[in-house]
C-alpha cells in the first residue's frame, strides 16, 4: 500500500514538478502523459490477467485493458489528424518508472495478495489521473478536439475509479 501511495505522490509531484510550475504542459506533452499513462493501465491490467484466477478482477483488468486501448488508439488518431507529435516529458518519465516498481511490487504476490494490491493500486492510479486530468490537463490543453477527448476520457476513468473503489471492498 505504501508504494501504491509513492506512485500516486510520484505522479502529483511530477505534474507539480518545475518543469510545469513556471508554465503549463503544452498539448504535445499532454498527450504523451495521456498515451503513457493509458499504457501503463494496459501493462498493469495484462499483468492482473497473467496472475489472477479471481473473477471479479479479472474482469476488471479486461475492461481496464479494452477501454484504455480504446482511448489510446483514439488519441493515437486524432494525433495523427491533428499531424502532432507526442513529446516525451518528465512526467511521462516519472510515471513509466513508478510504474515499473508497482510492476515489480506485484510480480512478488500471488493470489489473493496480488488482487488485494492489484486492486488497490488502480484505485490510486484513478484517483491521481483523474485528479490531474481535471486539475491540469484539460486546463492546459489548447486543441479543443484534445481537450473533448481529455473530458471523455475523464468521464470513463472516474467510472473505472469508483469499479475500483467497490471491488476493493470486495477483494481483501
Amino acid at each position: 500500500m505504501l508504494k501504491t501511495l509513492f506512485f500516486a505522490a510520484a505522479f502529483a509531484m511530477s505534474l507539480a514538478g518545475p518543469a510545469f510550475a513556471q508554465q503549463a504542459p503544452t498539448d504535445p506533452q499532454i498527450a504523451h502523459i495521456a498515451y503513457t499513462a493509458g499504457q501503463l493501465d494496459i501493462a498493469a491490467a495484462q499483468q492482473a490477467l497473467d496472475k489472477s484466477t479471481n473473477a471479479d478482477v479479472r474482469e476488471f483488468a479486461e475492461l481496464m485493458l479494452r477501454d484504455h486501448q480504446a482511448v489510446n488508439d483514439q488519441a493515437l488518431a486524432l494525433l495523427k489528424t491533428l499531424g502532432v507529435s507526442p513529446e516525451d516529458n518528465a512526467t511521462s518519465q516519472a510515471l513509466a518508472t513508478a510504474a515499473a516498481a508497482k510492476h515489480d511490487e506485484l510480480a512478488a504476490l500471488e493470489g489473493p495478495a496480488f488482487d488485494a494490491a492489484y486492486v488497490a493500486n488502480e484505485v490510486a492510479f484513478h484517483q491521481t489521473v483523474n485528479n490531474a486530468l481535471a486539475e491540469t490537463l484539460i486546463p492546459s490543453a489548447q486543441n479543443p478536439e484534445l481537450k473533448t477527448l481529455l473530458e471523455t476520457g475523464l468521464t470513463l476513468f472516474t467510472a473505472h475509479q469508483h469499479h475500483a473503489e467497490h471491488l476493493a471492498a470486495e477483494v481483501k
